[in-house]
This record gives C-alpha cells, structure tokens and sequence, in this order.
C-alpha cells in the first residue's frame, strides 16, 4: 500500500506505455481492425507529450499559456520542412513555383539535413519562448495579462504563416509528406509505422523522465513556492524571473517536440495547429487530467483525444465539443485536482468520511 502512494504515479504511467506497447503487437496478431488505431495513439503520444511541458508551467509554476500551439506548430513545421525537401530531393516545391520562387528559400535550405533538423525543432521554439519570456517576466507580467498576451502572439504568428504562403503554403500547410522512416501506409510499410511508434514512445518515457526528475528535487519546489506566492519568492532571493523563463524555454522546446512527433503521424502540419483553440484544448487536457502531477496531464491528453475519437461520429458527431466543454466546467468548478485529485484525495477522503459514520453508531451501540 505504501508503494502504491509512493510511487502510484509512476506505476500508472508504467500501465499506459505497457498498454501503448503492446498495441502493434495486436494489430500484428489480428487483434486490431486496422492501422489507424495505432497511427491515431501515436498522435495521442505527441498530444500527451505537449501536455507534460504545459503542466510545467501552469500545474507547477502557476503560468496559464494560452499560446503553446505556437511552439508546437513551429516544431511540426520544422520537421514538415525537412520531410518535404526529402520527398523533392532538396528542390522548391510546388506551392513555392505558384507563389513564384524559383530557388531554395535560404530558410528553408538547413532542414535538407536531419541532424540540423533534430536541433532547429528544439531550438526554434526555444528561441521564441526566450524571447517572449525574457521580457515579460522581467517585467513581470503574469495572470490573465500573461495570458492575453501569449494569445495575441499565437494570433500574429498564425496571421505571418498565412500571410507567407510561398514559403509556408498558407492555410493549407505542408501536406502529403512521409515520416523520417519512410511511409507507413499499407501493410507491407507495417515495420515503418511499428519503429516510428516506440520511438515516439521512448520519447514519451524521456519527457516524462525529465519532468518528474526536475519536480522530484529543490527546483520544482521552487516552482511551486513561485506559483503559491511569487512576491515571497522574490523577497527570499530567488530570481523568480530567470526560473519562470528557463521553465517556460523548456516546456516549449517539449511541444516543438511533440509537434515534430505529431507531423509524422498526421502526415501534414496546417497553421491551424497553432490557432488560440489549439492551445486552449491543450489546457483542457491538463486541467481535466490534473495539474500539477505530470501524470494527469498523460491521463488527460489521451482520455479527452479518445473520447473525441469516439465521440465525434455517429449520434453524437454535432453534440461532441459540448460535451468535452461540459466535463471540464465541472472539472474546473467541482474537481479542481482532476483525475488524479478525485483518486488520490476526494475518494479516499469520501471513503474515510463513510467508514467514520459506520464507526460511531458501533461505538453507541457498545455503550
């Protein structure tokens, strides 16, 4: 029992990546329809992974982003860029010759190189964050006014990438693009899809990893201390500025990451992934999961993404959204840990309150 309370978030997320690794196993041995239930969880992998870095921020540092679509898109379209000049042998492609470019953009022309590539899908997202962070914590932005802001740059970086359309195609994205591992459409491309789908989940293990890492030692403490009361912090001697800008660096670097997991799966990377209703949903997944425990941001990224799975055809195909908007009201208003929180202290306090009413009348009775 006291394993289970030590350590009860880690033996969950053990169960989930023994259940996600064992899906291409059933597919293998017939167990399974088709490859799209695979190719859908490896989406809810990237998703998952997202979710990790922005409960970082909000579950453990106090700060609500509503603009981390931005660096998700931005590391989907780092990623995209490298898989496209691949599919075109390092050459313009078609949006580029209908918007009239006739060489190489010389942004596009280090992602012809995936080791580059690995590092711009990092650092591009960095370098936006870093920017953003560095002056608006130093002049120490937050709350709502935080918030505002980051959907007011998600808004204008949107705009740039429609805008930019021989360079980005518009709004139609980069599209029709196969993985790092080649395509992983049809049965005879099963072995592409399988490798591409454990390594997207070692990736998962990693992040989460280093999460629970940074969380478990005297840094997230500090985390903590800054989002329970961040003047007290300063007044301690702490710079409050540099830990919620290294903070916020990191949990973008992990969304350009899972948007470069994303883009391989999906096959495309559209601006709409970077939209103010993107980045909010990303929030609902924290928020129902649980913020502030890393694992409910896993368990909320992929119960929201499969209930949308499922609940997004059929009867219920114009109703869905209302639904999932309904659970994280409640959530918000009722069960403020999430999940994780109705588990690990309003059940168990539930429970306790009920065996302590079966108590007295047993002691009364002995009387």
């Amino acid at each position: 029992m006291k394993l289970i309370k030590k350590q009860g978030d880690n033996i969950c997320f053990s169960v989930i990546v023994l259940i996600l690794a064992a899906m291409p196993l059933m597919l293998n041995a017939g167990m399974l329809s088709g490859s799209s239930t695979v190719l859908f969880l490896g989406k809810c992998i990237a998703f998952a992974v997202v979710a990790i870095g922005l409960d970082l921020i909000w579950g453990y540092t106090g700060i609500l982003s509503l603009g981390h679509g931005l660096y998700f898109a931005l590391g989907g379209y780092c990623m995209a860029m490298y898989l496209k000049l691949q599919q075109t042998n390092g050459q313009i492609t078609d949006f580029m010759h209908i918007g009239g470019i006739e060489t190489l953009p010389l942004v596009w022309r280090p992602f012809k190189y995936l080791p580059l590539t690995i590092i711009l899908i990092v650092a591009v997202p960095s370098l936006v964050a870093f920017l953003v962070g560095y002056f608006m914590f130093k002049k120490r932005v937050k709350g709502v006014y935080f918030s505002i802001i980051s959907q007011a740059l998600t808004w204008a970086a949107y705009s740039i990438f429609i805008a930019l359309s021989p360079y980005t195609n518009g709004n139609v994205g980069i599209t029709e693009i196969k993985t790092v591992f080649g395509s992983i459409k049809g049965d005879a491309n099963r072995a592409n899809m399988f490798t591409l789908f454990y390594v997207s989940l070692a990736i998962l293990v990693l992040v989460y990893a280093l999460a629970k890492f940074l969380v478990s030692r005297k840094f997230g403490k500090l985390l903590v201390a800054i989002r329970d009361g961040e003047n007290r912090t300063y007044f301690s001697g702490y710079n409050v500025s540099s830990y919620k800008t290294f903070i916020y660096v990191l949990s973008a670097a992990i969304a350009g990451i899972a948007g470069a997991v994303f883009v391989n799966f999906n096959g495309s990377i559209t601006p709409s992934q970077m939209t103010i209703a993107y980045s909010i949903t990303m929030v609902i997944w924290v928020a129902i999961g649980g913020r502030g425990t890393i694992i409910g941001a896993v368990i909320g990224a992929f119960l929201i993404n499969l209930c949308e799975y499922n609940l997004s055809s059929g009867s219920m195909v114009e109703i869905w959204q209302y639904i999932i908007g309904a659970v994280f009201c409640i959530t918000i208003l009722f069960f403020k840990g999430g999940i994780v929180g109705i588990v690990r202290d309003q059940l168990p306090a539930f429970i306790g309150r009920l065996k302590n009413k079966k108590a007295v009348p047993a002691k009364e009775a002995a009387k």
